[in-house]
């Protein structure tokens, strides 16, 4: 195969590539980030430590990645070894403790520091953490990481990552793939923020989790809510229980204006602050309504918006999972809304914290994937069966959705848990999709029902684009081949969850010159922004009236082999004419009135 060179025009910062605080929704002044040049080696998966290593890694670039400067696969019988010194923080710090956070590491990691075993983590999507104050040295420290990851060998939640890309599967990411860092936090401490917007009682509701500690009689929660620099609102209570801070005259968020309040959050106890962080959140509600011929609509904020916007993979050939800076995962974003979309669906990959950061301040509403997981020898069938139009209950089809595996929908379910616990806070996140396609999809109706009951802020898309199970909010299709059609209604939404894909291929800027992939393909900008506005114009338009309350287009960017993004791979060239794209957007958003 042969592979283009591909490169984003965006430069990683030196020495430190993406040094940005990591957790923009819990800030706190003490911290250090552990991104950079590490050492690394690939063994045996059984073999002992390495003695030496093969050299350098940029972390936190895959080792699959061009950035990371390894750019070699990681296969099921090897195991990833990464090595780096550090120094003692604490002389610059005036903490009790010092933490060590992995964004994420796909998929099963083990850490030693010292030579002292930290603990291990599964799971290739969210962040884990290590107190290491016991563990920590005056002066230099080594840390040493183990990670192994079988990829599609396995049964994981691994979204599109293949040993043997092609097609709409692309390039595995194993190893670290999001920032390193150290934090100082006192004894006791806040560990995780839960905070809940009431839009009709112009409530916040702050929760908090401790961090070695109890909840002691008079362990106090005290929260104070900022807007413009001012102070709004504030209140106290016992730490063990929920706050709701009355938000009087709340200002809105929405796309149009994205309007955030700053928060700050003490933990006091007998008048001493024992822990301050800072965050930020957002008065919204998302919902559905009937309008006056009984389509149920999107609403937000209690007012119907017809959600328009791009499907979303994350993926940059030089960085894969991981942008090659701040500026290049803006620019994505940034994009999406200067073409007049108003949501971004994130196609089954968790993006690191900053991203959903940026789409609260951007206005830019999401719709979260849960990364897909079980086997895939079955999918031919499934495959099969839904363009023939044969409906399955995925209650008993669980070997061909491949998850036949009780351990398996086991560890999904704790997986979901955890992506909704950690994005809980995101402004911007509108809908959970816990299923696409089938693909290892299981009791699909039951999770719509579980997510509505854990998390009842947002609406759920039960089994995005096949093998409908009838739960969920969303009659929710996916339409490549076919002209653009309503179902028969039931009690649900009606939404068009994919469509389009159509196909540019841009010499010069491509990821493999000898393959493509795409749904229906065109030979100049000029032919494919045409076909384009024709389909939205005669297709997707006349559907609005009929109760089409959202659609989404494949997709943001070119990935790989497939060539249907607005943007090429390496974001260098539009391929559709900009202007007229945005105003017939903006014709769709308004359309619905």
């Amino acid at each position: 195969m042969s592979i283009e060179p591909l490169r984003t025009p965006w430069v990683p910062d030196s020495p430190i590539p993406l040094p940005e605080y990591p957790r923009p929704q819990m800030t706190r002044p003490h911290w250090a980030n552990l991104n950079g040049a590490w050492q690394y080696a690939i063994l045996p998966k059984d073999a002992p430590a390495p003695q030496t290593f093969d050299g350098e890694i940029m972390v936190p670039y895959a080792v699959e990645s061009l950035l990371s400067g390894v750019q070699k696969p990681l296969l099921p019988e090897q195991r990833l070894w990464y090595r780096r010194n550090f120094s003692d923080p604490r002389p610059q710090w005036s903490d009790a403790h010092v933490l060590l956070h992995f964004g994420a590491v796909d998929y099963l990691c083990r850490a030693w520091l010292n030579g002292v075993e930290l603990g291990q983590h599964r799971g290739g999507y969210l962040p884990f953490t290590f107190d290491i104050t016991d563990v920590l040295r005056e002066g230099d420290n080594e840390l040493l990481v183990s990670v192994w990851d079988p990829t599609d060998a396995g049964l994981q939640q691994r979204g599109k990552q293949v040993l043997k890309p092609g097609g709409i599967w692309y390039t595995p990411v194993s190893g670290i793939w999001q920032t390193v860092w150290l934090e100082g936090v006192p004894a006791v401490s806040i560990a995780g923020l839960k905070l809940t917007p009431d839009l009709d009682w112009q409530t916040l509701q702050v929760e908090v989790r401790l961090r070695g500690g109890t909840y002691a009689v008079d362990l106090c929660l005290e929260v104070e809510a900022m807007d413009g620099g001012q102070v709004v609102a504030s209140g106290a209570c016992p730490a063990d229980k929920p706050l709701r801070l009355n938000i009087p005259g709340s200002h809105a968020w929405s796309p149009d204006d994205p309007h955030l309040y700053d928060l700050r959050v003490r933990l006091v106890q007998a008048g001493n602050v024992l822990d301050e962080v800072g965050s930020y959140f957002a008065m919204r509600k998302f919902g559905l309504a009937a309008d006056g011929a009984g389509h149920l609509r999107f609403t937000l904020n209690d007012r119907p918006l017809f959600l328009y916007g791009p499907l979303d993979q994350g993926y940059f050939p030089d960085g894969l999972y991981t942008p090659p800076s701040e500026a290049a995962m803006l620019y994505d974003i940034e994009y999406v809304r200067n073409l007049g979309c108003n949501m971004i669906r994130k196609h089954i990959k968790v993006e690191p914290l900053r991203w959903y950061a940026a789409c609260d301040r951007l206005g830019m509403i999401v719709w979260q994937d849960m990364p897909n997981g079980g086997r895939i020898d079955g999918m031919p069938v499934a495959i099969a069966a839904q363009a023939f139009g044969f409906w399955r209950s995925d209650r008993r089809w669980l070997s061909r959705f491949g998850r036949a595996e009780e351990a398996n929908r086991v560890e999904y379910r704790a997986d979901l848990q955890a992506m909704v616990d950690h994005l809980y806070n995101a402004a911007c996140l509108a809908v959970w999709v816990p299923f696409n396609e089938s693909w290892g999809q299981f009791h699909a109706k039951e999770t719509a029902q579980w997510l509505k009951g854990y998390d009842p802020t947002r609406l759920v898309d039960h089994a995005s684009g096949w093998f409908d199970q009838g739960g969920g909010d969303f009659q929710s299709k996916h339409i490549y081949f076919k002209k653009l059609s309503r179902p028969r209604p039931d009690r649900r939404a009606f939404v068009i969850s994919e469509f389009g894909g159509y196909s540019l291929t841009t010499p010069g800027h491509v990821w493999d010159v000898t393959q493509k992939f795409g749904y229906r393909f065109y030979d100049t900008p000029e032919e494919l922004t045409a076909a384009y506005l024709k389909l939205l114009e005669e297709e997707l338009l006349p559907l609005i009236p009929q109760g089409l309350t959202a659609a989404i287009y494949t997709q943001t960017t070119d990935v790989e082999i497939e060539i249907n993004g607005y943007l090429t791979y390496d974001r260098k060239v539009e391929k559709m004419d900009a202007e007229a794209v945005r105003k017939a957007h903006e014709k769709l958003i308004n359309s619905q009135g």
